[in-house]
């Protein structure tokens, strides 16, 4: 430690001057609480609006509310009716989960609609973030209209999709009637496959274009010294990517198909504008599954378990994002 960092008997008398070392903590300490000063408007909105219903939902999924039946909750157990032998009871909603076969399906849908809309947005956002990253003069323009699908609410986009495969006025009808007429009297939202197909469609034509600009800035900052120095060492287009630029994306590859599996863990607004499930229940993703459980049947307890089985994964999943992001180098 240095003797400028102890204050000393003058340094304490009034008019002497303050040690560098004790400013320089002092400031410290000002930045410090700024800081949370700032950010404690955003921590109280999080608070509010996150946090809150995350406990008001753990709660609710521990005790009996059905609005059909009642329109306040009672407990699963309690100690004085049911005693400590029974304490089973209270785990009735997570137990009754864990036998629905329905449930069962919605995540199995929903794993599959997540790993495959992940692979096909981030596999088109690539190839189309190489293509604008070789500097064309249209560049500006195209990455003006990748905007716009991705400008698009969910809603929306689910509203036009539905059209679009329409057998009797949609845009599929009007093309492949010409092309493929073999193909234009098809229902696709009728065939559980087809309908399932029009979803991750829908997916990946909305949420594209927004990864494709993330990988942009990724590769704007992959040295262009090293990919020269490959291709002055021999190294064909193919080779460079594979071993410079591939590499040097890496991170930011990660973080954009982390940030796509959340969103598409979430889908629920293409589902219920396009296919509302169906056919049967080949498209009910989770998040529909826990609407439907909550607004169709009025199970609000069961609704407010079975959300767990989607809380979690997509903690876990904001868990890594954050520590990747804010990793220190």
């Amino acid at each position: 430690m240095n003797n400028t960092d102890i204050p000393t008997a003058s340094a304490l008398t009034p008019g002497a001057p303050v040690p560098v070392g004790h400013r320089r903590r002092s400031k410290g300490l000002r930045d410090k609480h700024l800081k949370f000063l700032l950010l404690l408007p955003a921590i109280v909105l999080v608070g509010a609006t996150a946090i809150g219903p995350l406990f008001s939902g753990l709660y609710l999924a521990f005790r009996d509310w059905n609005l059909s039946k009642s329109s306040a909750s009672k407990p699963l157990w309690t100690l004085s009716e049911d005693g400590w032998g029974n304490i089973s009871y209270l785990f009735d909603n997570f137990s009754r989960a864990l036998s629905d076969s329905a449930l069962q399906n919605s995540i199995w849908v929903t794993v599959v609609f997540t790993v495959l809309s992940v692979v096909i947005s981030i596999g088109l956002a690539l190839g189309i973030a190489l293509l604008l990253g070789r500097g064309t003069r249209s560049r500006v323009l195209v990455r003006t209209l990748l905007i716009l699908p991705f400008a698009m609410s969910p809603a929306l986009v689910g509203i036009s999709w539905r059209f679009m495969v329409s057998p009797q006025f949609g845009i599929f009808h009007a093309v492949f009637k010409d092309v493929w007429p073999w193909l234009a009297g098809i229902d696709w939202l009728a065939d559980p496959v087809l309908a399932f197909a029009v979803l991750i469609a829908s997916d990946v034509w909305h949420w594209t274009p927004y990864m494709a600009m993330l990988l942009l800035g990724g590769l704007a900052s992959v040295p262009k010294e090293t990919q020269e120095a490959a291709e002055i060492d021999g190294a064909n287009s193919w080779q460079v990517f594979r071993d410079v630029t591939l590499p040097a994306l890496m991170p930011v590859l990660v973080v954009a198909a982390i940030l796509k599996a959340i969103f598409s863990l979430k889908m629920f607004d293409q589902v219920f504008m396009i296919t509302s499930g169906g056919p049967g229940q080949a498209t009910q993703t989770l998040a529909y599954f826990i609407y439907v459980q909550g607004f169709k049947y009025y199970d609000m307890s069961y609704a407010a378990a079975v959300s767990y089985f989607l809380v979690i994964p997509m903690l876990v999943l904001a868990f890594i994002y954050i520590r990747l992001v804010f990793k220190r180098p």
